[in-house]
């Protein structure tokens, strides 16, 4: 397994698990957490700190965060009448995890194929040590997306079930905290 299935496995679970209305679980949480802990396992030996190594990887985690966050805020969520916490994924919601996973993708693929001259330079000029540098990045930001996710989603559900936001089907609640809005 390579970087480059990583991401593929990443982007699989996550739309397996996000699309269409699913309830919010602990359990629903649980293989996304698992595919980036074997990515972690996988790819992240060392952790570099010469040069700018550092900035880099703290770039992937702060891009990571960023990218949860845009994909998370196209998963809506609702609490049924009996409750229960559900979003709803679809394809805004797949297009954003597909086109933030595919830079990754293509990036692995590139740096072996297309453009391998052209990341020794790169990493040369800036001072970069190297292969485990990019893939700790990548492997950072799958992380921070997926844990950033996980963070809206379990906010979602306690603000849903604490009643912050009014149950679809239920107008007597809804017509309760617009009244205390006006």
């Amino acid at each position: 397994m390579n970087a480059l299935s990583a991401g593929g496995m990443i982007l699989v679970i996550i739309l397996s698990t996000d699309l269409g209305t699913r309830r919010v679980t602990n359990m629903r949480m649980l293989p996304p957490i698992l595919a980036v802990v074997m990515a972690l396992a996988l790819f992240v030996h060392t952790l570099p700190i010469d040069g700018n190594d550092p900035s880099l990887q703290l770039a992937g985690i702060g891009g990571g965060i960023i990218c949860g966050l845009v994909a998370a805020a196209l998963l809506p969520a609702h609490r049924d009448a009996a409750g229960e916490v559900y979003t709803k994924g679809g394809i805004g919601y797949a297009l954003v995890w597909t086109a933030l996973s595919a830079p990754h993708v293509l990036f692995a693929y590139g740096s072996q194929h297309w453009f391998s001259e052209g990341i020794v330079r790169f990493s040369t000029d800036y001072k970069l040590s190297g292969q485990a540098v990019y893939s700790n990045a990548f492997v950072f930001m799958a992380l921070a997306m997926v844990l950033t996710r996980i963070a809206v989603l379990l906010n979602k559900r306690r603000r849903l079930r604490d009643g912050q936001t009014p149950a679809v089907g239920n107008t007597a609640a809804h017509q309760a905290s617009s009244a205390h809005t006006h």
